[in-house]
């Protein structure tokens, strides 16, 4: 039997909708879309997630307007295959080179696929991207001192400003649409992940220079009194402030909002808080009582708080579809020593799940999902239902009136009747990224085995490893405690097989 053809015989059950999607909105009634994508914040780090320690009232604005999902999933415990999923439809774990990149990376994403912003371009929406990028720039080795291209430009955005990885990695520099923000051409870039740049300040070599120092890593090249990953000199002109950086992104995002205002648009807006290295703005320092890491959470609600006023003050609330969630799970010591730990307390940054960030335990993809749009979702809700971002595509382009090709968006199943709270069961089965794979079938989660370390050295979270098969029954056990794969030998045998399915076929929409 033809291996597509086996695929669907085998796992057909499992691919019937839950409920009859919800019929699209009128060409009139189309959505603006703004999609939220925070960095490294865990389920239980909102107010609106049960946090206690900290309050994050816009957010929490958001999920009393709206839906709360209990169930929702980054595709991957790590951000760059997380982000590769969003804006493709497809499981990063099918592609190689969609693994954690360096700052100097080729763009991952080729030019002329559909993507999520390409889809939405086509049905008249103008599209932009402001934040973290960290999806690869370029198509080999890049001249950042010159055109930067191919980039977001060319997978379907019209407007870009953006960090090219992240605050922890090098270059440390703006990119907007194809150039380097104020870049002097009298003193080039020259950036490296291979060695350090002759006279160039290092932080493993001048840690009395730094303002904030690694616990882990991050001894290299030395930016805004902060060591960072690679090797970097030249473009002092174009270096960005870390405590400015918020209020950067957020300027910007409103700006497009405001441009764009008489018709439709499509704004993602993808911060860089809580990632590394948290450096507040002066607004926000010692205003939590976690230590940076609180005072960022203080800092992203406050962007947040900005994107919200903004469509409030222009009238486009009512019709605007806010998403809020997260590239992965959370992490509280990622390679800087800022008292993340020993401030914490008793919050618990992933709520009640185990691991985090890194981890196939479900910390690492279950993440805060938050939807509100007044015109179609009058009242608030929690939903249930299992979601994951890869959906994001199917269903934003079902509710924009777009239609995909057989090849488009592998991965990415329409659930638009989840995303409004009529449906409490959304996706059959779900597949989890991390550094082995598992799937999520109704109330059991089984891990495949794996080799490696149980247990980060590096951030002390548990990371899922183990040689053997794991089955967890997530509804009488949703701390992943207690390994049933010897009392359920069939169920195991059965998520395996379903599994191997997945991986070997090229897609998984129906």
């Amino acid at each position: 039997m033809h291996r597509r053809a086996f695929f669907r015989h085998a796992v057909a059950p499992l691919l019937v909708a839950s409920a009859r999607p919800a019929a699209p909105p009128a060409g009139h009634d189309r959505p603006n879309i703004v999609l939220i994508y925070a960095d490294d914040v865990g389920y239980g780090d909102l107010s609106c997630y049960g946090a206690r320690r900290i309050r994050t009232p816009n957010l929490d604005r958001i999920a009393a307007g709206g839906i709360r999902f209990l169930h929702a999933h980054s595709s991957a415990a790590t951000c760059t295959p997380s982000r590769y999923a969003l804006l493709t439809g497809e499981y990063a774990w099918r592609r190689k080179g969609t693994g954690v990149l360096p700052g100097d990376a080729a763009l991952i994403i080729e030019p002329g696929r559909s993507t999520l912003p390409a889809i939405l371009k086509r049905q008249g929406y103008a599209i932009g991207v402001v934040g973290k990028w960290h999806l690869g720039l370029g198509a080999g080795k890049l001249d950042w001192n010159g055109e930067i291209k191919p980039g977001p430009l060319e997978i379907g955005f019209d407007y870009a400003f953006l960090m090219p990885a992240t605050g922890d990695r090098v270059p440390c520099v703006y990119v907007e649409n194809h150039r380097v923000v104020n870049l002097d051409p009298d003193d080039p870039i020259e950036v490296s992940y291979e060695k350090p740049f002759e006279g160039e300040l290092l932080g493993r070599t001048h840690p009395h220079l730094l303002r904030m120092h690694p616990s882990h890593g991050h001894d290299m090249a030395i930016v805004n009194g902060i060591s960072r990953i690679g090797y970097m000199r030249g473009g002092r002109k174009a270096l960005w402030k870390d405590e400015e950086m918020a209020d950067v992104f957020t300027a910007k995002a409103v700006e497009f909002i405001e441009r764009h205002r008489g018709g439709r648009f499509f704004l993602y807006f993808a911060t860089h808080d809580i990632h590394v290295p948290r450096v507040a703005h002066p607004r926000f320092a010692g205003k939590s009582v976690m230590g940076p890491r609180g005072d960022v959470i203080l800092q992203l609600d406050w962007c947040v708080g900005r994107i919200l006023d903004t469509l409030d003050r222009h009238g486009l609330a009512h019709n605007t579809l806010v998403i809020f969630t997260s590239d992965n799970g959370p992490v509280v010591d990622d390679g800087y020593k800022d008292e993340a730990v020993e401030k914490l307390g008793d919050h618990k940054p992933a709520g009640p799940w185990r691991g985090g960030k890194y981890s196939i335990f479900e910390g690492g993809t279950r993440v805060p999902f938050l939807v509100r749009w007044p015109a179609r979702i009058p009242k608030p809700s929690d939903s249930p239902a299992l979601i994951s971002q890869i959906d994001l595509l199917h269903t934003l382009a079902f509710l924009t009136g777009a239609s995909l090709g057989e090849q488009d968006a592998p991965d990415s199943f329409n659930l638009v009747s989840a995303l409004l709270g009529r449906d409490p069961q959304g996706r059959p089965h779900l597949v989890e990224q991390a550094g082995t794979l598992a799937v999520i079938v109704g109330r059991w989660k089984y891990i495949a085995p794996s080799k490696g370390p149980r247990i980060s050295k590096n951030t002390g979270i548990e990371l899922g490893n183990d040689p053997e098969p794991q089955l967890y029954d997530l509804e009488r056990d949703p701390g992943e405690r207690n390994n049933v794969a010897a009392e359920f030998p069939d169920k195991v045998a059965e998520l395996a097989a379903l599994l191997e399915q997945i991986r070997q076929s090229p897609r998984t929409r129906p």
